[in-house]
């Protein structure tokens, strides 16, 4: 893939996340996608992948806005910057209760694309920035 077309993937991840079009965005992932978790573990699937969309969707609702993306020349890499507007919506397991909480937080994520598909996506945001965020 070129650069453009990379970039133009990884636009489409982030518009079909923010609307919630949970088709589109796992469509858009290879069947052995592997999804690097902030402070957490490593899955791999389009199953397990859309397992943790499942929960994540239950627990939060979040739209990302000021998205910058980035590419490698040829097209195989790219990188994310993008601020995360969120409500917490349920209380997620070891984490603090949710009281319809809002937050807002600098994120980024790493892309590995491969054949028209991410193939790889590692997210990163400070979960200590979340927390005080939350807790209040």
């Amino acid at each position: 893939m070129s650069r453009a077309e990379t970039e133009a993937l990884i636009f489409e991840y982030y518009r079909a996340f923010n609307q919630g079009d949970m088709e589109c965005f796992l469509g858009l992932l290879t069947e052995d996608v592997v999804h690097d978790i902030n402070q957490g573990e490593r899955q791999v699937g389009r199953d397990a992948f859309a397992a943790f969309m499942d929960h994540m969707n239950r627990c939060y609702r979040e739209e990302l806005t000021g998205i910058s993306i980035m590419s490698s020349a040829d097209g195989s890499r790219a990188a994310a910057e993008f601020v995360v507007n969120g409500e917490y919506l349920v209380t997620d397991e070891g984490l603090p209760e949710a009281k319809g909480q809002t937050y807002k937080l600098p994120a980024g994520a790493f892309f590995e694309v491969r054949g028209g598909k991410v193939a790889r996506v590692t997210n990163y945001y400070n979960l200590e920035d979340w927390i005080a965020q939350v807790v209040g």
